[in-house]
This record gives C-alpha cells, structure tokens and sequence, in this order.
C-alpha cells in the first residue's frame, strides 16, 4: 500500500496520470470538434506567434514570443530553430532554468482521438535537453539534467540525470535494465568460454588416449616382428 495514489506498486511513473480527457459527442472524431476545444481566433493568434518563435535568428525574441504563448520560461532557457510548441494549449508547458529545446523539436500538449481529445501539461526540468527532431507527448515530465537524444518519441517521464532514446524513447546506459544485459552477456561469455576450454581439454584428452594406444600397438608389433625375425634365423 502506498500513500500517494498516483505511484503504483512498482514505482513506475506513467503520464497518463496527469492527462485530462476530454469526451466529444457524435459519431466524428474529436478533430472535427476542435473549435468547440480551442476559439478559433486562439488558435490562429497562437500560430502566429509560433511561427516567429520558429523562425527568429534572436534567442530573446524566441524567449518571448514562447512566454506571449504562455509557456513557462524560467531564466537561461534555450529555444531552438524551427522548434515547435503546442498550437492549442501552449500554456500547458513550463521550461525550468537552463532547460534547451533542440533544432525541430516538438512539444505536444494534446491528442486529438476519435472519441475525446486529451491535454496534459509537460515539463521540461532544470538544465535538462532535448535533442533536435524529439517530440515529447502530453503530461510528460523531463528531470533536470535529463537528456533526450535526437528523434526519439517520449511517451513516458524521463528520471533526472538520465538519457533516453528511440521510438519509443527508452533509458540508455546505467539502468537497471543495461546492467541487467551487461550482466546476462558477461554470464554468456563466460559459460560459452568455459564451454570451449571443456571441449578443448576433452579434445587433448582423447588425443593423447589415441597417441598411447597407438603406441601400444605400434611395441606389440615391432616384439612380434623381431620375435618372427628370430625364428626365421633359428630356422
């Protein structure tokens, strides 16, 4: 039992804890309801903004083109070229000090689906990086000094001081999960090398068995000779 009922037994972390799910009525997808979600005026307001904070060669302007949005931006954040905040809800993200958003990152605060369309804040930690082309979902939570590698797709929270990569983006070297590899190789190697010195020895063994057998044969022959040899002479 635990106290805090978003940690599950196994201490996982999962975003969908912190989603909002937002049921649509009728038989469309919840895209054809998008306006009902976002004014429409909003939105174009905020793709505008978007746009600049894509395209601006000035680090400031970008800066403040992305808090006009109403995204977080604590001092030292770092936004990159084409990089692209949520268009609908980019209030829901909040970039910590020194955090750096890479060249075309993504990050999304929504998911339009068929039946309901969801929201989810995301939060980019202190000094923590995101590589270019990474896209990050909504209600994800990035540690500080956390790194995301380039094109990865974060689906899950990424601990503090660790680096994720991939489709989905998974922890790298230092997990429990690599050490758990590294361990299961080094115990292959060694079976399989102790496996090979087995064989080898068994190898030389049976070698040498046939070598002193041989040699057996090879004294009963030449005794057998000479003895024939010796009654030949007598005769």
């Amino acid at each position: 039992m635990t106290d805090n009922p978003d940690v599950t037994a196994d201490n996982s972390r999962s975003r969908h804890d912190r989603i909002r799910r937002h049921p649509t009525p009728g038989v469309r997808n919840s895209l054809a309801h998008w306006t009902s979600a976002k004014h429409p005026l909003r939105v174009a307001l905020n793709y505008l903004f978007v746009w600049f904070a894509r395209i601006s060669p000035s680090l400031r302007l970008r800066r403040w083109c992305l808090r006009r949005l109403g995204v977080t931006v604590e001092p030292g954040v770092s936004w990159g070229l084409e990089a692209t905040p949520d268009v609908f809800w980019p209030e829901l993200i909040t970039m910590e000090k020194h955090a750096i958003v890479g060249y075309d990152a993504t990050l999304l605060c929504h998911e339009f689906l068929q039946d309901e369309y969801r929201t989810g804040e995301i939060v980019v930690g202190e000094r923590a990086m995101i590589g270019a082309g990474a896209i990050v979902l909504p209600g994800v939570e990035i540690g500080a000094d956390a790194s995301v590698a380039a094109n990865s797709l974060v689906t899950r929270d990424v601990e503090p001081g660790t680096t994720v990569a991939g489709v989905p983006a998974r922890k790298m070297g230092g997990g429990s999960e690599s050490q758990s590899e590294s361990q299961s190789e080094s115990q292959s190697r060694i079976r399989d090398r102790n496996q090979t010195e087995c064989t080898a020895d068994q190898k030389r063994t049976e070698w040498g068995e046939a070598g002193v057998a041989g040699g057996d044969n090879g004294n009963g022959n030449g005794s057998g000779d000479a003895e024939e040899n010796e009654e030949s002479s007598n005769a």
